[in-house]
């Protein structure tokens, strides 16, 4: 299993992402590959299809459903439902494959 958390510098919740992604994988007794994407710049978010910092990816899918089908791809704070991190049983689904 490998996980991607894309981000850009000095995005305020790439630390509170890892932390939900590092209590999540702990939670679940999981050891998957932890890739963390500084995304440059806007033609880099183009080719990564970056949808915001921070996106959080498992095994290339985004955990938040629907996602796949997004164009707004951009160096800019990504927002979910309830604020700037995906709910966490939005992961923890992503993970176990409940998805």
């Amino acid at each position: 299993m490998k996980i991607e958390l894309l981000y850009f510098a000095g995005c305020p919740n790439h630390g509170p992402a890892r932390e939900l992604i590092d209590a999540a994988v702990s939670e679940l007794g999981i050891e998957p590959e932890i890739e963390e994407i500084d995304v440059q710049d806007e033609g880099h978010a183009e080719r990564l299809r970056f949808l915001g910092s921070p996106s959080i990816r498992v095994n290339g899918r985004d955990v938040e459903p629907g996602a796949e089908s997004r164009t707004d791809y951009a160096i800019c704070c990504r927002m979910y439902r309830a604020s700037g991190l995906p709910a966490r049983e939005l992961l923890l689904a992503a993970l176990s494959g409940k998805d």
